[in-house]
């Protein structure tokens, strides 16, 4: 890592991902600016590891950015996401694409832009998307869920485009089966651990995490563009993944 990197924003820091992410960074020395809607979480959060607590819907990116004016923010990680729902294509309904457009692609664009200016002047800073296999690969009832983390890799890309000769680093982190609360409203019933998890050997969230740390501990020349993490058990396409049993 960098030894100039001082200060982290993680964005969907109240669960899953986000929440391992924090407290890893933090371990690092830097100090972490926790962007959540869930106070409660915001606060353990502080109180255990101490992050500083930025109560705000990622959506809300004006908000966000007032929260943090005049902070240099280094490490931008863009964690937060949304699966609303698994229907197919037909069957969403028409404001669950806005949200998982708005929350998985539009937020994550505008607090780039929010905070990259100062990390281009300064020539200092680490961009980090948590992207998705459903935006590298088809999965049925992913219509929309699918485009948006899709238009977050090739967003990714122009990026590292546009950063050449700016020592901006650009990773993409792209996860398969991690267990989250990332399915909770898309199964219905309260069946997505059933579905999705019993039986089965997920990626646990504390292994992304450390993923973003080895991505972040490289020396500053190296950028780790892009890097899929799956189960063992999980096809990298179509979504396949078997049921794990003992020998």
């Amino acid at each position: 890592m960098s030894d100039a990197y001082r200060l982290a924003v993680v964005t969907g820091a109240t669960s899953g991902i986000g929440k391992a992410i924090v407290p890893m960074l933090r371990r690092r020395g830097l100090a972490v600016h926790a962007v959540g809607r869930n106070e409660a979480v915001l606060a353990e959060l502080a109180e255990n590891c101490g992050a500083v607590p930025v109560v705000a819907d990622v959506r809300d990116t004006a908000r966000i950015a007032d929260a943090l004016a005049g902070v240099e923010v280094d490490i931008l990680v863009n964690n937060a996401g949304i699966l609303s729902t698994r229907a197919a294509f037909q069957d969403i309904d028409p404001a669950e694409i806005d949200a998982m457009i708005d929350v998985n692609l539009k937020a994550p664009m505008h607090l780039t832009r929010a905070f990259l200016p100062g990390m281009v002047a300064r020539k200092r800073g680490h961009l980090i998307y948590i992207g998705s296999s459903g935006g590298q690969a088809p999965y049925p009832g992913m219509g929309a869920y699918g485009p948006s983390k899709a238009g977050l890799s090739l967003f990714c890309d122009n990026l590292r485009c546009d950063l050449l000769g700016t020592s901006v680093r650009v990773s993409e982190i792209v996860p398969g089966r991690v267990q989250t609360a990332l399915y909770r409203t898309s199964i219905p019933g309260n069946q997505a651990a059933a579905v999705l998890y019993d039986g089965y050997r997920p990626i646990q969230p504390e292994n992304i995490a450390q993923v973003v740390n080895d991505v972040i501990a490289l020396p500053v020349h190296v950028d780790v563009a892009r890097v899929e993490v799956f189960p063992t058990d999980q096809a990298t396409g179509g979504g396949t993944m078997v049921k794990f049993e003992a020998p």
